[in-house]
């Protein structure tokens, strides 16, 4: 916390009797100029000042911000609390665990090691829709979901009961964002501070993709790497540019036909053509008033998809009705209204604010929309689907899977976050590709599209063909939806509509329903609906992400089989957020975004191939044909049936036990004590090496000498090349490991669901089967050369470290441009420690990757301006020296090292690195072997 106020901001607001320190913006001449979003940067900065991290300079460079200006000030940032899922969060309180049994090594009270910024984790990426269309399928799919979990479980229920200032809210409760909104955000945060309470605002990162709903109740924050999580989580800030903000107007209202889905599908389209990669949106204008909370928490959930780094809308009296309707206490209301209009944050349409960028969106204009079949950003009206699907699906009909980790684009950032929901690393130095970019409109022309109609027969009589463009599966999912009542209870009413009609889901799609919250429930019982979203097959399958990652099970055999042997090009349609080929589900090629109430109508048409406006969904009982306009909700009933629906009785019940959970979760078999008691048997939770041998005192650091080549990659080098997050084979390291340990092939999961082992994330270190490693000619996969073997011999890269080691080699790594790009992955830098590598050295490093690298213990090193290791002849079968690394021993941070690479024949080739530790407080890492060494050694020393 600060120790210096050179500002002298530090003040006290009273609101009804209490008293609360806070750092006031007004100290500062332009700060109230700025943006929301900077003013909430500018705050935290204020209140950090240390003089040596966070200085004076730095908060004048943001008060006196230029919005034309090019991101080039780099600042310290200290969110005020952490929140995470079950994928991503469980190597962070592994690491937790770990740092307690250290401190006992260290002679302290392991009782100390815990957040120092509140901390939640919500279980919700572990469901899987293996049971549908019965109201058995939600405990059938929770009963399967311990099963798959429970080692994992157990360790986050005993971190529930021994770390103070972390929260878990176990399985079946919601999905992280939803809880985040709904329960979990203050909007205004207090704590105290030397026995003063201190209010700020409410910043959070997440170790979540689309932690940017948040941003729709002003909350600013964005998703991050388990390594910044963990910093965030132990009080250290987060490295970031002063970014550019985007000013976006919205005026007007939606349209009768049209739904907060649509209104989000279009902004997703502005900003890829825009251009805001790495850029903060910020909401703005008369129009913002008119926007429910809902619809703008919507909107800021999809800002991975936009490309920025947050899509924030101001506080205003919308926010506090919400924080009414779901229960957050009169006091905290009253808190957040102050402090928000005592440091100017509160949203005055009339204020004349300075942005970098401005785009506007007359929300009358939006018309009702899908997007797909593969990227968000490539949205089509609905009256154009058919002319579009049948246009596209000659790229389908016959198709070879892409590769998905091939570059540094936003789409495959997206792509890569499967099934982990990894957040995305995008910088505000690299522009936005073209590829990026939204695919333009057209008109359409008729065709002959590619049919191939395929008869299946079901064991429980079913009978029906299958042909290209079937909708396979039809899921309302994920929190990018499930949190807005209007379109929620605009899919019941269309499905109340539909059965009162005589309509039926087609038998061959795969209905679901999985809500973010249990509050979705109550209101849909209160209003009556739930037995016609029944009678279509839409019942609810589960609490958590299901189909929006990938987690929509299997298809029912017949069909999947009919689909493989004939090469169908069949379709999903969604309600979620992504809808990368091959990440909804192997089996469909094709997937579509879509609001709820059009998931409902594709389950009724079947297939893409359908026109709403000219083709009947089927007959009424006189005959009469039933078109989408038929059965569409008027929006004023569906208003009115939410106002009857909705109270906050049903907010303050749920979440009133929402981290108690269910038997399931009462009855674990969970550890107790300070120190967990770790299962020598587990494969899915193991205590990682981090701290071996660790002592109170640093040890210097030395230069690297003798190193050999690891890897020689090319450029665009992502973290899912380093750390791949989805399935492996039982050839690789890692599936030889796990067979060892007696796990059968089917029971294998994925990389990202045994983050919380490191044997397992070691030997998938550089496994990816794309990446393309120079020292071998034409191989694929995890593979290098040993140099410890006589001829340098072709070893899985796993193999070939642990020789290394053993020999007391060090190792080294060459990269091209952009080293570390795509999603930020705390994996990739761990495992890269892991296998004993001690420097990097790229053209240009992705930025979050590099600092992450620092945290790990590992030298991020840049060739000289317009040198590569091409350029110097260097092939990767040199040893390497690279000195003036002791230099660091001094205080100092060297601006470049000394490298010496000697070729076999004994030639040498010399240059000047130039060493990208940015910042003293990451020198202080390195210099203590890593983040986590850095902060255990100040718990132990304080």
């Amino acid at each position: 916390m600060s120790t210096v106020d050179s500002f002298g901001a530090k003040g006290v607001l009273d609101v009804k009797g209490t008293e609360y320190e806070i750092f006031r913006l007004n100290t500062l001449e332009g700060a109230q100029k700025l943006p929301y979003s900077l003013k909430v940067l500018l705050e935290n900065l204020l209140r950090t000042e240390d003089g040596a991290n966070i200085t004076s300079e730095h908060i004048e460079s943001l008060a006196s911000w230029d919005p034309t200006a090019e991101p080039s000030i780099e600042i310290q940032f200290t969110p005020g609390r952490v929140i995470m899922q079950d994928f991503t969060g469980v190597p962070c309180i592994v690491d937790l665990a770990t740092m307690r049994e250290a401190i006992a090594d260290l002679g302290g009270d392991p009782a100390r090691v815990n957040p120092l910024a509140p901390a939640e984790l919500v279980i919700d990426h572990s469901v899987q829709i293996d049971s549908f269309g019965t109201s058995d399928s939600i405990g059938i799919n929770m009963d399967i979901e311990y099963e798959r979990n429970g080692e994992r479980y157990q360790f986050l229920r005993w971190g529930q009961t021994a770390f103070d200032d972390f929260k878990v809210v176990p399985p079946g409760m919601g999905i992280v964002h939803q809880v985040n909104i709904e329960n979990l955000a203050r909007v205004v945060m207090t704590r105290e501070v030397d026995g003063v309470l201190r209010a700020y605002p409410d910043t959070c990162v997440g170790t979540d993709s689309h932690t940017t709903m948040e941003n729709g109740l002003g909350v600013l924050g964005w998703g991050v790497g388990g390594i910044e999580a963990e910093a965030a989580m132990l009080g250290q800030p987060i490295s970031m540019l002063i970014p550019r903000v985007v000013g976006f107007k919205l005026t007007g209202e939606i349209p009768a036909g049209a739904t907060a889905t649509d209104v989000v599908l279009t902004i997703t389209e502005m900003l890829r053509e825009h251009g805001v990669v790495g850029k903060f949106v910020e909401f703005y204008g008369e129009g913002v008033g008119a926007v429910p909370l809902a619809n703008r928490a919507t909107i800021g959930n999809m800002s991975p998809e936009f490309g920025s780094t947050a899509a924030i809308f101001p506080i205003d009296d919308v926010t506090l009705e919400y924080l009414r309707l779901t229960g957050r206490s009169d006091e905290q209301i009253a808190l957040v209204e102050a402090y928000v209009k005592e440091q100017g944050m509160w949203h005055d349409p009339a204020e004349e604010i300075a942005f970098s960028e401005y785009l506007e969106l007359d929300l009358s204009t939006v018309v009702p929309s899908i997007s797909g079949p593969k990227r968000p950003q490539d949205r089509i009206s609905l009256t154009d689907a058919k002319a579009q699907f049948h246009e596209d699906l000659g790229n389908y009909a016959t198709h070879v899977d892409e590769d998905v980790t091939a570059g540094n684009t936003i789409d495959d950032a997206s792509a890569q976050s499967f099934p982990a929901s990894d957040a995305p690393a995008y910088t505000p130095e690299h522009p936005q590709p073209e590829a990026d970019r939204p695919r333009e409109h057209h008109a359409f022309t008729e065709d002959d599209r590619p049919t191939k109609r395929v008869p299946v027969s079901m064991p429980d009589g079913r009978e029906f063909e299958l042909d290209h463009g079937a909708v396979s599966i039809a899921s309302i999912t994920s929190c990018t939806n499930t949190s807005n009542p209007s379109v929620m209870m605009a899919a019941a009413v269309l499905a109340r509509n539909a059965v009162e009609k005589g309509l039926k889901a087609k038998p061959w799609v795969k209905t679901s329903i999985a809500p973010g919250s249990k509050v979705v429930t109550d209101y849909y019982e209160k209003s009556g609906l739930v037995p016609a979203l029944e009678e279509l097959g839409f019942y609810i399958v589960g609490y958590g992400c299901t189909t929006c990652i990938g987690n929509s099970g299997p298809l029912e055999d017949e069909i999947s089989q009919a689909i493989q042997d004939n090469d169908l090009a069949v379709t999903s349609v969604l309600s979620g957020n992504r809808n990368f080929e091959g990440r909804i589900n192997p089996d469909v090629k094709m997937n579509y975004l879509a609001s709820p109430p059009l998931v409902i109508a594709y389950a009724l048409a079947g297939n893409m191939d359908f026109d709403f406006d000219k083709e009947s969904l089927g007959q009424d009982a006189d005959g009469n044909e039933v078109f989408l306009k038929d059965i569409w909700p008027d929006p004023a009933e569906v208003q009115k049936i939410i106002d009857a629906s909705i109270d906050t009785e049903m907010f303050t019940y749920q979440y009133g036990t929402i981290f108690d959970g269910d038997e399931r979760w009462q009855n674990l078999d969970t550890p107790t004590g300070k120190t967990f008691a770790w299962n020598p048997e587990s494969t899915y939770v193991r205590k990682p090496p981090y701290f071996e041998g660790m002592t109170m005192e640093t040890t210097p650091v030395e230069d690297i000498t003798g190193a050999r080549v690891l890897l020689k990659l090319g450029d665009s080098v992502t973290t899912d090349h380093i750390s791949p997050a989805g399935s492996f084979k039982s050839d690789t390291p890692a599936g030889k490991y796990l067979i060892e340990n007696g796990v059968q092939r089917k029971d294998f999961n994925s990389y990202g669901s045994r983050r919380g082992n490191h044997e397992v994330m070691i030997r998938g270190t550089f496994a990816n089967i794309r990446i393309k490693n120079q020292l071998l000619d034409g191989v694929e996969g995890g593979y290098t050369r040993d140099f410890t073997q006589e001829g340098g011999p072709q070893a899985a890269v796993y193999d070939a470290s642990i020789n290394y080691q053993e020999a007391g080699v060090p190792l080294v790594v060459l990269g091209g441009k952009e080293y570390g790009s795509g999603s930020s992955r705390d994996w990739a830098a761990k495992g890269t420690s892991l296998l004993g590598v001690k420097a990097v050295v790229a053209e240009s490093y992705e930025r979050i990757h590099r600092s992450n690298l620092i945290g790990m213990g590992v030298l991020p090193l840049q060739f000289p301006a317009g040198e590569s290791a091409d350029s110097l002849g260097l092939d990767g079968t040199e040893t390497f020296d690279i000195q003036g690394v002791t230099g660091l021993n001094e205080g100092t941070i060297p601006k470049t090292l000394k490298v010496t690479a000697t070729k076999e024949d004994g030639a040498t080739v010399e240059f000047d690195a130039v060493l990208r530790i940015d910042t003293p407080g990451e020198a202080d890492y390195y210099r203590n072997g890593g983040i986590l060494q850095y902060v255990l050694r100040n718990i132990a020393g304080s």
